[in-house]
């Protein structure tokens, strides 16, 4: 039986660097295995990213997996919740709360805390928790610096504009707030209610001892993406009864996939960034192949890296992502009948920091699928490929075979 692999790393296209010559770090990277897939296969471009929705990893795997955004998104902060296992009512919205820094100067300078340790944030988390956490108001703690806060009844809405802390890095905090997207009662009180909150946080986690030695501690909540419970049509329905599989470290992608009724692959060490167990996703991938007929191997690294504006990191996780995720998994299953993709997510230039809306490269090899003749996989060179301009639920069917 035919099977199917998708290599997602996040964040990884990019745009010329005058630092690389004219090249993106994908075009810079020694990338050898993900070279072979466009070489011997079909490559083109991918609209992740629609107008109209925000430019987050969560739109954006919803779009790879071909989840139509405009039926299904939900939100961030419901999906992440899926994955925790948090049960959410009828009346409840969940929202991402970043823990992140602002400087003296009232700057958001890091949406990440340094990437604060998981112990830490979930101290924090708890901390708040036991401040503020009420019949209304629940603090969830997640992983680093991503973390979950629900707010109960009907007195609330996510009709509510926001900011993604980590597109707004460098910005004052005080020019990002909460606005509300109609003139209801329920949605001008939620935004009042969490600026109040956010000003209340801010003064609480300046008396917590214990993290003077951080670089960037977390000083501020930040809420955003908020929605209800999501409802979305089980994978095996929407593509002829296949069976799929998720590996990722991240809560957003891992709730998209139980979300989906896919099964979701635990993998220890994974880490969201560029200290991830490599080996074991890899391992963990060609096992679940065994016993479904696709796999999405998922790693945020390239990403993490992009956001800290570190072009040396990026380039390291893309080498990081070919040798040590896609070469293994292609090498165990040569000659087999499998077909591979490979894409980022979305963009994430390193010099600017955050997500954009352009079409990311894919390319697909297969025993049904056409070579085009593309030699390398780019940016650039996904442009010529016989694949052309791809969106909705095409890549998934190319993939399946459907």
């Amino acid at each position: 039986m035919s099977k199917a692999v998708i290599f997602l790393a996040d964040g990884m296209a990019d745009n010329p660097l005058p630092e690389l010559n004219g090249k993106t770090p994908l075009e810079q990277a020694d990338t050898p295995a993900m070279d072979s897939i466009a070489r011997e296969g079909a490559s083109g471009v991918f609209l992740t990213l629609p107008k109209g929705f925000p430019t987050s990893s969560d739109a954006a795997n919803m779009s790879v997996l071909g989840y139509e955004l405009d039926k299904y998104y939900p939100g961030r902060g419901p999906i992440e919740a899926v994955s925790q296992g948090i049960k959410l009512l009828d009346d409840d919205f969940a929202w991402r709360c970043n823990l992140v820094h602002v400087d003296s100067n009232g700057v958001l300078l890091d949406y990440s805390s340094g990437h604060v340790d998981d112990a830490v944030s979930r101290r924090l988390m708890l901390l708040l928790q036991e401040r503020f956490g009420s019949d209304k108001l629940v603090f969830h703690p997640g992983v680093s610096y991503r973390n979950l806060l629900v707010l109960r009844g009907e007195e609330f809405s996510a009709r509510v504009d926001y900011h993604k802390p980590d597109s707004s890095q460098g910005e004052l905090a005080d020019d990002l707030c909460l606005t509300p997207l109609d003139d209801s009662h329920e949605a001008r009180h939620t935004v009042e209610f969490l600026e109040n909150l956010k000003t209340e946080a801010a003064a609480f986690l300046a008396t917590v001892s214990g993290l003077e030695g951080l670089s960037n501690p977390p000083n501020w909540i930040w809420p955003w993406s908020p929605g209800k419970r999501p409802c979305f049509p089980a994978f095996k329905n929407k593509y002829a009864g296949k069976s799929g599989a998720i590996i990722s470290a991240v809560d957003v992608v891992r709730g998209i996939g139980i979300c989906a009724g896919m099964d979701v692959i635990d993998v220890p060490g994974a880490t969201g960034y560029i200290d991830t167990n490599y080996e074991g996703k890899a391992q963990a991938a060609l096992a679940a192949l065994e016993t479904h007929d696709f796999v999405y191997l998922h790693v945020e690294a390239c990403d993490e890296c992009s956001h800290m504006g570190d072009i040396d990191l990026k380039l390291r996780s893309i080498r990081d992502f070919d040798s040590r995720i896609v070469a293994p998994v292609m090498d165990a299953l040569k000659g087999r009948d499998v077909t591979f993709a490979v894409l980022p997510d979305h963009p994430c230039p390193v010099k600017l920091r955050k997500h954009t809306r352009t079409p990311v490269p894919v390319a697909v090899k297969g025993p049904r699928v056409t070579p085009d003749g593309v030699t390398a996989f780019s940016e650039r060179l996904a442009l010529t490929g016989s694949l052309g301009s791809m969106d909705k639920d095409g890549l998934m069917r190319l993939v399946l075979g459907l």
